[in-house]
């Protein structure tokens, strides 16, 4: 099975930040892992959004609490053509990796079925 790194930052705090973005005509499957470096909690928005400026409809974490040296793990997230993960962080002190798992598919390759 493939894998890899498809986006990494480590955000401004209090900043929306697209780690990455889905390719036109490609489903992804992904792993969102988010990583408090600092001494103390951090509070933590994930988005899968269509802009850079998530609609409250496209958080699938909000204001979640990851502790000191702690991490925020969201498997098997399954993201449309052009879909962004987008965080938002209190701190500075975070950093956010997306990894795939499997090939990202093609869409028209197997009658559009994943």
């Amino acid at each position: 099975m493939a894998s890899g790194i498809l986006g990494q930052a480590a955000p401004s705090a209090t900043t929306n930040t697209v780690v990455y973005t889905v390719p036109t005509s490609t489903v992804a499957v992904v792993n969102i892992s988010v990583v408090n470096r600092g001494g103390s909690a951090a509070t933590v928005r994930v988005a899968l959004a269509a802009a850079s400026s998530p609609n409250s409809d496209e958080y699938i974490e909000y204001n979640t609490s990851v502790g000191s040296t702690s991490v925020l793990e969201r498997t098997g997230v399954v993201l449309d053509a052009g879909k962004k993960v987008v965080v938002h962080a209190s701190s500075a002190d975070t950093s956010v990796s997306v990894r795939f798992r499997i090939r990202s598919l093609i869409r028209g390759t197997n009658n559009g079925k994943i």
